[in-house]
């Protein structure tokens, strides 16, 4: 195992407060890749150029960057890469995952913002129609000095951040550790056993037969539910898991290819490029060189 490991933020939220928000202009990135139990919402703007890491997603941004991490274990950070502006904005606001309890989240009201904060474990980036409408919501919150108004701008954030249609999420299922909150049992049985044997030959016809539907019906019933194929559905487990042994372990590339359930070192290097932009160990390289000793 490599001795380096994610700085883990001790975030400045007092348990008094609903959240803690800072509004700052900077000239460039310089907090290392980290984690921490508070969740947040990052706003950036004026930073093209800039490399957004969280978890196994490495994106560079455009002049807005919107994004929501939920995941207590989902590292992140921001660096400067290709950007070149002295007048970076960025407005940071954590608040505590124990804010919401779920009685208050299993409310039809919250039903919108539930999901999103579940989809969040795996971090969520916002499409720049919905940062246009809750940047005046964003800049009219940091500067709000009465506290309860505050709050009723921050929940309004947040409703207005979970009706948004073309939101995505950035890191992979298996990378973030994070769980699926599926209704369908059928799914949730799948999910649960390809988590387990992904490594494994895994056959349609098996899975089918487990939830006791034939293949064809297995098929559209799980890509409706799923938004995915069972092929990819897989392939994004077994390069989650890739990712996360690239990240945290010194075995070869070859060890992790077959340790992920890829029977081809040529067939996962080119999977692993098609979906990551780059090869497994530029990949590891990259990302190593964001990790700090604690």
């Amino acid at each position: 195992m490599f001795n380096n490991t994610i700085l883990q933020e001790l975030t400045p939220l007092s348990e008094k407060d609903c959240f803690y928000i800072v509004d700052r202009t900077k000239s460039t990135f310089t907090f290392p890749l980290h984690k921490h139990a508070d969740c947040e919402i990052n706003y950036v703007e004026n930073a093209r150029g800039t490399r957004r890491i969280v978890g196994d997603s490495l994106e560079v941004i455009g002049d807005y960057d919107l994004v929501l991490i939920t995941g207590k274990e989902l590292e992140h950070t921001w660096e400067n890469y290709q950007c070149s502006s002295n007048e970076i904005h960025e407005i940071t606001i954590q608040f505590s995952p124990e804010l919401f309890s779920q009685g208050l989240l299993n409310k039809n009201q919250f039903k919108s913002i539930k999901k999103m904060l579940e989809l969040a474990e795996k971090g969520l980036v916002f499409p720049l129609n919905t940062i246009l409408v809750v940047r005046p919501l964003l800049t009219s919150l940091a500067h709000e000095k009465q506290g309860f108004y505050a709050v009723i701008s921050f929940f309004t954030l947040l409703y207005e951040l979970s009706l948004s249609n073309d939101v995505r999420t950035l890191s992979s299922t298996t990378f973030a550790r994070s769980t699926i909150t599926n209704e369908s049992r059928r799914v949730q049985k799948v999910h649960d056993y390809l988590t387990s044997h992904f490594a494994e030959e895994i056959r349609l016809a098996q899975l089918a037969e487990s939830v006791n539907m034939t293949e064809a019906s297995f098929s559209r019933f799980f890509k409706q539910r799923t938004g995915k194929s069972v092929t990819d559905y897989l392939l994004d487990i077994r390069i989650g898991n890739a990712i996360r042994l690239l990240v945290d372990s010194s075995q070869t590339i070859g060890e992790i290819c077959f340790s992920s359930g890829f029977n081809n070192l040529s067939n996962f290097n080119r999977i692993f490029r098609k979906r990551k932009g780059c090869s497994p160990k530029e990949f590891r390289d990259n990302y190593h060189k964001k990790k700090v000793i604690v």
